[in-house]
């Protein structure tokens, strides 16, 4: 593909990364999408390469990279055919901790968690009854003594339960009815899930359109120790929407690398791909779909930028950082149909990889956070409009 001004930064990162990727061809990805299995390996190789560390400041072993390096990290890992939807949660559920934590708990859990010795992969938010609607949810952490809180109740959509130590995870622990701020109530807790799962924590997988390896979880008297609590008790809404805007970029910065793969894939195959004795690419009605596409990859990879820098500065991103994900999200949808359309039916081939990265960048239209939501909230803190939930 072209060379873009988005290539020239952390380009050394990149090519490290690309490196990396070229290990883990598109034959290991459709075996594991096969029997829905955790890629460890790549997992393993992305840690120990240090990428998983990127945000953790260094004097706890991280890299203390700024959020434009992780985000071509992991824009580059889906540009080259991998996903990295099995680990990129350990580089932004972090935050809450290193923001928010006690000294001791950062001194105690990131190092760990910059080598690899500890997984805080899972994010324990969404509920079956209250999906989006977080203030809703219903688990409740009450506290017992001073030593510990006891858990009840349910998550859904938690995903990488089941390879993660660590699980942060926000409950309720005033009633609604109590406080005084709808936002107040919730805390944030850090569980060590070595020491519950099977006894007072059940974890269920949950067989999904793409390997995801999410879960729903249960929780029966689980006690957590009360030091695991993070940042003040009935603060924890807030905490969780402090590192919504790095998530968002993030995962928007994926989505434009499936969409820079789509593109590639597309382009590739109408150029080889003869019929009717002339290359399928050399017909407007092939190319026309594709330079939509990179016309629409290279808006979404520009905001994608922008709400990276001015994070960096410092400040409030909210509508740069859900515009990103949303723009991202579509032009990675998009590249994705063309990408199909182009092949035919070789599009939904296994061996061609389309219709596998096909089925991971839908997700992007509803998860971490839906389109709908982000339209809500560009059309209330944006544009001014009446709020309408």
């Amino acid at each position: 593909m072209a060379s873009t001004h988005k290539d020239l930064d952390h380009a050394d990162i990149r090519e490290g990364v690309r490196a990396l990727c070229a290990k883990f061809p598109g034959e290991y990805w459709r075996a594991l999408d096969r029997e829905r299995a955790y890629p460890s390996d790549f997992v393993r190789a992305l840690t120990e390469a240090g990428y998983l560390a990127a945000l953790i400041p260094e004097q706890y072993g991280g890299s203390g990279l700024p959020i434009s390096a992780a985000a071509a990290i992991l824009e580059e890992i889906h540009a080259s055919g991998c996903n990295s939807a099995a680990c990129h949660a350990q580089m932004y559920i972090m935050g809450t901790i290193l923001r928010h934590g006690s000294d001791a708990q950062k001194e105690r859990y990131l190092p760990k968690i910059a080598s690899g010795e500890l997984r805080l992969q899972a994010f324990g938010v969404t509920e079956p009854t209250s999906g989006t609607d977080t203030l809703s949810l219903r688990t409740t952490a009450r506290r017992e003594g001073n030593d510990h809180y006891v858990v009840n109740g349910q998550k859904i959509w938690t995903s990488r339960a089941q390879y993660s130590d660590l699980m942060l995870l926000l409950a309720r622990t005033t009633p609604r009815e109590e406080v005084q701020k709808r936002t107040d109530g919730l805390s944030v807790f850090l569980v060590d899930m070595r020491l519950a799962e099977g006894t007072s924590m059940t974890i269920t997988p949950i067989r999904t359109m793409m390997n995801h390896a999410t879960t729903q979880i249960f929780f029966d008297d689980l006690r957590v120790p009360a030091e695991n609590l993070i940042g003040e008790e009935g603060k924890g809404f807030r905490y969780i929407l402090s590192g919504m805007n790095a998530e968002r970029i993030l995962i928007a910065a994926e989505a434009v690398g499936d969409a820079k793969w789509f593109i590639d894939k597309a382009a590739g195959y109408a150029k080889d791909r003869v019929l009717f004795g002339r290359p399928i690419g050399q017909n407007q009605g092939v190319q026309f779909p594709i330079a939509r596409a990179y016309a629409q990859m290279r808006a979404a990879e520009l905001m994608v930028h922008d709400a990276a820098t001015k994070f960096e500065a410092g400040g409030e991103i909210g509508p740069e950082a859900n515009m990103a994900k949303l723009v991202a999200a579509d032009a990675a949808w998009f590249a994705a149909d063309t990408c199909v359309q182009t092949h035919g039916g070789f599009g939904f081939a296994e061996e061609y990889d389309v219709e596998r990265k096909f089925r991971e960048s839908r997700l992007f239209q509803v998860a971490p956070i839906s389109t709908n939501m982000i339209l809500s909230y560009i059309a209330e803190h944006v544009l001014g409009l009446p709020r309408s939930y």
